[in-house]
């Protein structure tokens, strides 16, 4: 009974998402519509998320299902069925494919009809999308002429699809620009440890083991794997002074290997802080403007998503924005509460007393008293103060 009812629920959350997005695009062109199910927009409402939902599953059924299939007991019994499966995901990722590509137009930046598409295929999101479906199609078309079983590998880049809904790539894309000139240098130092080491362990290792060290270019997998710190085994240093340098280089290795790992976490935990801090700012800036519309608050809430932000971390961070935007007085927002208004009042009317009792009270009231340095209404609450 609790599953039916789970299903019905389900439908009814579906149905109402249906409605309110035909209700929240009334008026609106075609192509409007299929850009707001496809992209986050003020009128996108929950069936952006759903058809996102959909296309994730798809994603990863679909990869599953391309994993499964190299098991043989697995595949021969269920052939069929994967071969649905397939079907039904490729024809999901089509439509989105087209769906995206006839209603890109509605951005700017590809505004154009026709050079606006063509722009918009060449887009690394968009060559994703369609390596996602190549494949099918190059092996419907081509199946009885050509052996086309290599492009079973191609449809495991289904997985970058879901880069499209996740920001850490982008976060990981700017710590790696940023670091890009230390991380060459590394990747350098890298090289020359590498090309040292295999040529050490060619030169003092050739003889004892010719057919595992025949060649530097050889000896460099054996390189590589030791100040990596692997260590299958397969190619292992014989004489003397080969395990003595050996010991010595691998040594200095997990310094060297260990710099770009060091560079990479560094940079990427700085980025996303610098990115949470902007976020902040943003925040802040459209408090100041005034209230915030709905369009301001899902450009909020998706930025929060992609920087991994919960629904404590924007509680904490617009808080914290409010208590000091008042505090400085530059703006007072309508939703805060009156006992936080009031509190931050009487941190006011404090810190107003002690004007009153500093050392320099006289002076400031002379100034006071001169109708051209102030108002009635300042003197009158001087007086207060100073009555008290």
């Amino acid at each position: 009974m609790k599953q039916v009812l789970k299903k019905i629920n389900f439908i009814s959350y579906i149905y109402q998402a249906v409605l309110a997005f035909v209700h929240a695009n009334r008026g609106k062109t075609f192509r409007q519509k299929v850009y707001a199910m496809f992209n986050p927009s003020p009128t996108s409402g929950h069936l952006h998320g759903i058809i996102d939902n959909v296309i994730v599953m798809s994603v990863l059924v679909s990869v599953i299902c391309v994993i499964l299939e190299t098991v043989s007991w697995i595949h021969q019994p269920l052939e069929h069925e994967f071969w649905v499966i397939e079907v039904v995901t490729v024809i999901i990722f089509s439509l989105e494919y087209c769906a995206r590509l006839y209603s890109c137009c509605e951005e700017e930046e590809y505004r154009h009809p026709v050079m606006g598409r063509i722009k918009y295929m060449f887009t690394l999101s968009v060559l994703i999308d369609l390596l996602a479906i190549f494949p099918f199609y190059v092996g419907l078309v081509f199946q009885e002429t050509l052996d086309l079983r290599f492009l079973r590998v191609f449809r495991l880049a289904r997985l970058l699809k879901l880069t499209r809904y996740t920001g850490t790539i982008n976060t990981l894309y700017k710590a790696v620009m940023r670091e890009a000139r230390v991380l060459v240098a590394a990747a350098f130092m890298m090289i020359l440890l590498v090309i040292l080491t295999a040529s050490l362990g060619f030169e003092f290792e050739h003889n004892a083991q010719p057919a595992n060290f025949d060649s530097i270019p050889s000896a460099m997998y054996w390189a590589v794997i030791t100040l990596s710190s692997v260590g299958y085994g397969d190619m292992v240093p014989l004489t003397p002074i080969g395990r003595t340098v050996t010991a010595i280089i691998s040594l200095i290795g997990i310094g060297i290997f260990a710099i770009p790992a060091g560079l990479m976490a560094s940079a990427f935990t700085d980025q996303l802080r610098i990115d949470r801090e902007v976020f902040e700012n943003e925040f802040r800036d459209l408090i100041i403007k005034g209230k915030l519309s709905l369009h301001d608050r899902q450009a909020l809430r998706a930025e929060a998503e992609r920087l991994h932000l919960n629904d404590e971390n924007i509680e904490a961070i617009t808080t914290r924005v409010k208590q000091e935007l008042i505090q400085s007085g530059e703006a007072i927002a309508e939703d805060i509460s009156p006992e936080l208004l009031m509190e931050h009042y009487r941190q006011k009317v404090s810190q107003l007393k002690l004007y009153v009792l500093a050392s320099q009270a006289q002076s400031i009231e002379d100034l006071l008293m001169q109708s051209k340095h102030s108002s009635e209404l300042e003197r009158d609450i001087w007086n207060a103060l100073k009555s008290r």
